[in-house]
């Protein structure tokens, strides 16, 4: 007999986690899909679901949805089990029991927040990006204006803002309240340039207004329960930008680029970056956005940063086109978190003609 999508979705996302160190989410949807067909709270819950599971990603959704009742406290039984909660209980079958109970009992709050699209704003992504970035600032030797597309909350527009130890490499201000850390493989990055940003923007077609309470606590429950060195993240960073806040626009990307590459820039870098969001885009959309980079880079200088699994292989990779040229070349490879980056650039960017 086929499988399901729900069962294929459940399978795919507990493999996934537990391959990125989240051994409690593998337990818990590895449970969920023994589950399936049982009748039990999380097989109804997850059987009126409409939609595709796999392409909506419902496994996060309702990781999600769970998580955010037990870091508002209407779990206290499943909080034993859960790290970003205080929780220090060994999980087993105690901590699958614990997730059925809470779902049981909080029906009516977990239907309506499945609808809401798994979103995290991973501020270690800033590691493999700041390479990146710093490439272009050696490359070109410009001001930079950042346009990142799929924005989130917009956290990784501070990059800069940030200190990072990757690996036995140090850049930022030593000061700054976000600390993000990455093992590091190859050569370093060209860590003397200095980006020199001026002006920083996004959109994203839900974008996170971290001045309100309800969506930063939304943000903050797709963070995986066991990896609570990522909430803590997650929540310095939402302070920086809340001192310093970006501009960020509700708008697909596609039109949003339009607008704000319709004019030439000579003697700016406009950087269209983004991590973890391409695989979201309808296939016209991204044709789309590749034309007009194309165009918009034969006016003026352009860069396309970005930190996907193009090829849905769980990859991850950086790559960077720029115009002039239009060259394309994969930078790194790595964690889709950021924890491990494999940088290939054989040596270091040297600068070019403004």
């Amino acid at each position: 007999m086929d499988e399901s999508p729900l069962s294929i979705s459940l399978r795919l996302q507990a493999g996934a986690c537990r391959h990125f160190g989240s051994p409690l989410y593998a337990e818990l949807l590895s449970a969920a899909h023994a589950s399936l067909g049982d009748g039990g709270p999380v097989d109804r819950l997850l059987a009126e679901w409409e939609g595709d599971p796999l392409r909506g990603f419902l496994p996060l959704r309702l990781m999600g949805a769970v998580h955010e009742r037990v870091l508002a406290g209407a779990a206290p039984r499943l909080a034993r089990f859960y790290p970003s909660a205080g929780g220090e209980e060994a999980h087993g079958p105690g901590a699958w029991t614990a997730f059925q109970q809470t779902v049981e009992a909080e029906l009516d709050a977990l239907r309506p927040a499945l609808a809401n699209f798994p979103q995290t704003n991973e501020v270690r992504r800033c590691a493999p990006l700041l390479a990146g970035f710093l490439v272009l600032a050696r490359r070109f030797g410009l001001p930079i204006r950042l346009l990142e597309i799929g924005a989130s909350a917009g956290l990784n527009l501070h990059f800069d803002r940030y200190r990072y130890d990757l690996g036995p490499h140090r850049w930022g201000d030593p000061g700054s309240p976000v600390h993000v850390e990455a093992e590091w493989h190859g050569a370093p990055p060209p860590l003397d340039a200095a980006p020199r940003v001026v002006e920083r923007a996004g959109c994203d077609i839900a974008p996170i207004d971290v001045l309100d309470p309800d969506q930063v606590k939304r943000l903050e429950s797709y963070v995986w329960a066991d990896q609570p060195e990522r909430l803590v993240q997650l929540r310095a960073a939402i302070d920086l930008f809340r001192a310093a806040p970006a501009r960020l626009d509700r708008a697909r990307a596609l039109e949003w680029l339009r607008e704000e590459l319709r004019d030439p820039e000579p003697g700016v870098l406009r950087v269209v970056f983004h991590s973890s969001m391409w695989i979201y885009l309808p296939r016209d959309e991204k044709k789309g956005i590749v034309s007009l980079l194309e165009e918009a880079g034969a006016r003026s200088p352009l860069a396309w940063l970005r930190h996907e699994d193009e090829r849905g292989d769980a990859k991850m990779e950086l790559l960077l086109r720029t115009w002039p040229g239009g060259e394309n070349e994969r930078l790194a490879r790595g964690h889709p978190h950021g924890r491990v980056v494999h940088w290939e650039l054989a040596e270091p960017a040297i600068p070019g003609p403004p």
